[in-house]
Parts: structure tokens; C-alpha cells; sequence
């Protein structure tokens, strides 16, 4: 069992928001063409998974963990609704700042909430409703309604904020019946094979920094979630689910040194009611687990 460590998960976890905030970075460079005729978010996803593949089965070659049987229907489901969405954030980066899509990122676990009602029968208190209605205003916020400034980029960003939220129930069967890097493993290793099938009709030659960007897209979020685990390992879900949401503060960062780009009273309005509710949300988590 791993010895409890608050300071060393906060720093584990902060160190994955720059991750997971550089996996975007590279998307969007991707994306807009920065680094040659832009590649379709299907082939981005299709680099995301294989060389995460490469570097979690790397890592598994050398500490050979042990392998218990999994349960492959709830691993394909799991990485079907995963690729799924981080595909359609992929693609929504590519036209909107990469701090909205970031705030509409956050709604995941409000989404995964609303699914565990009728998918695995959990109850939800005036709490928990509180919260899922505060992120929501603050997702309709950023959906800018209006004939000059909505953005149907911004639709594609909540859709993957709603299968990344059907992820979750996935993740949840999964968490106490297998091992972390056995999960992440065979998560990796069934995105490479959907992703493969899928990138087909749309595949074309990168250009060599686009090989770069694609490969540092799959070993930052390699890297990413394993710092991830291992600061859940290290201290409470309630205590590290927080500090997450500075994935924010990178992505604003990220996109004003390299596309000059700053949130609008808009952004930071709608960003913060979003974060607002996602932190209740987490804090009512913690308070009702025993």
C-alpha cells in the first residue's frame, strides 16, 4: 500500500494539468495547420493512443506487473466512449480557445453523475443537483448563445464532455476489480486498435513536426495519467480533484505565448461558474464517502 503523501499528490497532480494542457497545445498545432496541411482530429486521436501505447507497454515490459483477468465488455466500453471524446476535443481546440474547451471539459464529472442515476442506480441529493446546475449555466455561458457568437465548436467540446462523462461509469466498474497500469494498458492498447480502424479513410503523411507533436501528444498523456494515479494513491480523491482544474490556468497560458490568444469576460465568466460547480460538486463527494 502506498504511504499517504498530500504534498507530493498536489505536485504529482499539477505536474499532469501541464500535461494534459500540452496534449492540447499540440492538438491545436496540429489542427490549425501550424505544422503543415492540418491532420483530421481522428488521425491526432490515432497518434494520442499509439504512442501512449508505446510508452505505458514499454513501461509494463520493464516492471512486468501482474495481470489479472480483465473484463474486457467494460474495458472496449470504456475506451470506445474515451477516444470518442477526447476526438471530438481534438477537434474542437483546433477553433476555439483552448480554455474553453478546457472550462467544458470540467462538466465530465457532472455528466458522469447525471449518468450513474439510471446506469448504476445512484442517488443524488439537492447537493449534488446544485452543482450540476452551476456547471451547466456555465456551459451555456461559453455556448455564447446568439446568431454572431455562438460557436458550433463549442457543441463539440460538450459532446466530448458528455463521453467522457460515460467514461466515468466505465472507469467506476473498473477501479476496484483491477490494477492501474493493467487498466491503463489494455485502455491504450484497445484505443490503438479503434483508432486504427477508424483514422483509415482519413489518414495522411505527417510532416515531420507533425510526427513530433503526435508523439509528444501520446507520452504527455501517458505521463499524464500516470501522475494522475499516482497522486490518487498518494491522497484523497477530494483532496486532489481540485488542484485539477489548473488545467485551466495552463491552457489560458499555453494559448497566450503561442497563439496570442487571451480569454474574454465571457470565457472567464463561464469558466468560473463551471468551476464552481465542479469544485461543490468534489467537495460534496468528499464529504458523503466514508
Amino acid at each position: 500500500m502506498t504511504k499517504p503523501n498530500p504534498p507530493l499528490a498536489v505536485i504529482l497532480i499539477l505536474t499532469a494539468t501541464a500535461f494534459i494542457a500540452g496534449t492540447m497545445l499540440l492538438a491545436k498545432l496540429i489542427g490549425t495547420g501550424a505544422l503543415g496541411d492540418p491532420l483530421h482530429p481522428l488521425q491526432i486521436s490515432h497518434g494520442r493512443f499509439m504512442f501512449a501505447f508505446m510508452t505505458i507497454g514499454t513501461a509494463a515490459l520493464i516492471l512486468r506487473p501482474r495481470v489479472t483477468r480483465p473484463d474486457l465488455r467494460i474495458h472496449v466500453g470504456r475506451t470506445l466512449f474515451g477516444w470518442g471524446g477526447v476526438t471530438c476535443m481534438f477537434a474542437a481546440v483546433a477553433f476555439i480557445p483552448m480554455s474553453d474547451a478546457t472550462a467544458i471539459s470540467f462538466l465530465n464529472p457532472v455528466f458522469g453523475m447525471l449518468l450513474a442515476i439510471p446506469l448504476l442506480g445512484e442517488r443524488v441529493g439537492p447537493w449534488r443537483w446544485l452543482a450540476a446546475a452551476m456547471a451547466l449555466i456555465g456551459a451555456l455561458i461559453l455556448l455564447r448563445p446568439g446568431p454572431d457568437t455562438f460557436q458550433v465548436a463549442t457543441l463539440i467540446a460538450l459532446a466530448a464532455a458528455l463521453l467522457m462523462g460515460m467514461e466515468l461509469i466505465f472507469i467506476k466498474k473498473l477501479a476496484d476489480r483491477e490494477a492501474p497500469l493493467q487498466i491503463l494498458l489494455i485502455n491504450n492498447a484497445l484505443g490503438l486498435g479503434i483508432s486504427s480502424l477508424a483514422v483509415l479513410p482519413v489518414w495522411g503523411m505527417p510532416t515531420g513536426p507533425q510526427w513530433a507533436a503526435l508523439i509528444g501528444i501520446g507520452v504527455l498523456m501517458a505521463a499524464a495519467q500516470t501522475c494522475f494515479i499516482n497522486a490518487m494513491a498518494r491522497a484523497d480523491a477530494s483532496f486532489v480533484t481540485p488542484f485539477s482544474y489548473v488545467t485551466l490556468f495552463f491552457a489560458a497560458i499555453y494559448d497566450l505565448i503561442v497563439f496570442d490568444v487571451w480569454p474574454d469576460w465571457v470565457s472567464w465568466t463561464g469558466a468560473g461558474v463551471i468551476l464552481a460547480g465542479a469544485a461543490l460538486l468534489a467537495w460534496r463527494e468528499g464529504r458523503i464517502r466514508p
